[in-house]
């Protein structure tokens, strides 16, 4: 194998689309997200640590603590812990963004179903 081709563990966690730091020895977990379409998102929602937002692709609508926030490629945002926070895709075409958690595992508090 070449150094630079991945492990099938990683390629796993590539095509999985998240990765818990706890699996990776790492002390943060992230989010690949990929919306193809426009209002997809997840609910209203909350964590005990921060969640960093980086947008690359497309356009988003974050709502941090009912503060709504525009935001497109190249945004940076941050969640504080324990702030409720959601984000969707505002089109046109598609959102694409990484997801950081402070956190070696997902821990989420689903405040709307």
């Amino acid at each position: 194998m070449s150094s630079l081709e991945p492990s099938s563990r990683i390629a796993d966690w590539r095509r999985s689309g998240e990765v818990q730091g706890v699996e990776a020895g790492s002390d943060v977990s992230v989010i690949v997200v990929d919306y193809a379409e426009v209002g997809q998102g997840p609910s209203l929602h909350s964590h005990p640590y921060p969640e960093t937002f980086v947008v690359l692709e497309g356009n988003a609508v974050f709502e941090v603590d009912g503060e709504r926030i525009k935001a497109g490629p190249g945004a940076v945002l941050v969640a504080p812990a324990g702030v409720p926070h959601r984000f969707e895709n505002a089109g046109p075409g598609r959102l694409l963004q990484v997801d950081i958690h402070s956190a070696d595992r997902f821990q989420t508090d689903w405040l709307e179903s």
